[in-house]
């Protein structure tokens, strides 16, 4: 009897730190607001047109490489075959992405950055010296930006997105790597994906039950 009540005790142990675990996720998950693209890899052309994207939709200019005209609402633009600039739509006005230190140009911002109201917008040439330089023949380049969400009453939302260059700013392969905003309207970090979601909380927890019953074996 007292091997039963043993038992049972830790399977009702067991189930609460499930369910306290579960918690942990849920509210995270709830408080999450982060919008992530995930891996997209979509080529930057080295032309006048470059990439156009809609980062609520996920639209673009390809295939075709058109014009900004055949992405409704886009909200970025990287481009040019002579190295590469960042055109800004109409709106938000003063200019979509953010500037280096300094300003005169954006800037490949550190990974953990804040992008809110307070940074300062515009758009402009990226360069490989000077104050936050991009890198080349690598895909640590973090460009931060603001948007007009049309899904979300033209609320002006924050986000960033990562390119890989080639040997040279205009060289191929230049792609958009991935992409991330903040659906809320709140700030974002440089480089901020979602926190981990309940599901994942209990698979990382039965590891651990698998770990500490292959400990007792």
């Amino acid at each position: 009897m007292s091997n039963f009540v043993t038992r049972l005790n830790g399977h009702f142990a067991a189930m609460a730190a499930v369910g306290a675990v579960a918690a942990i996720g849920g509210a995270q998950q709830a408080e999450a607001a982060i919008v992530y693209s995930g891996p997209v890899n979509l080529t930057i052309a080295s032309s006048l047109n470059g990439l156009y994207l809609n980062v609520v939709t996920g639209a673009i200019n390809e295939p075709g490489n058109t014009g900004g005209g055949t992405v409704p609402g886009w909200d970025i633009n990287p481009y040019s075959a002579t190295g590469l600039i960042l055109f800004n739509p109409a709106n938000p006005s003063g200019g979509v992405y953010v500037q280096r230190t300094g300003g005169g140009a954006p800037g490949n911002l550190p990974g953990g950055q804040l992008i809110d109201a307070a940074s300062t917008y515009g758009a402009g040439t990226a360069a490989t010296t000077g104050a936050q330089p991009f890198v080349l023949s690598s895909s640590a380049n973090i460009i931060g930006f603001r948007f007009q969400n049309e899904a979300a009453a033209n609320q002006t939302q924050y986000g960033w997105f990562r390119v890989s260059l080639g040997t040279t700013l205009d060289a191929q392969p230049r792609v958009l790597v991935e992409y991330a905003y903040e659906n809320t309207g709140a700030g974002i970090e440089a480089g901020a994906v979602p926190a981990p979601t309940a599901g994942m909380a209990l698979l990382s927890l039965g590891g651990l039950g698998l770990l500490g019953r292959r400990r007792k074996n």
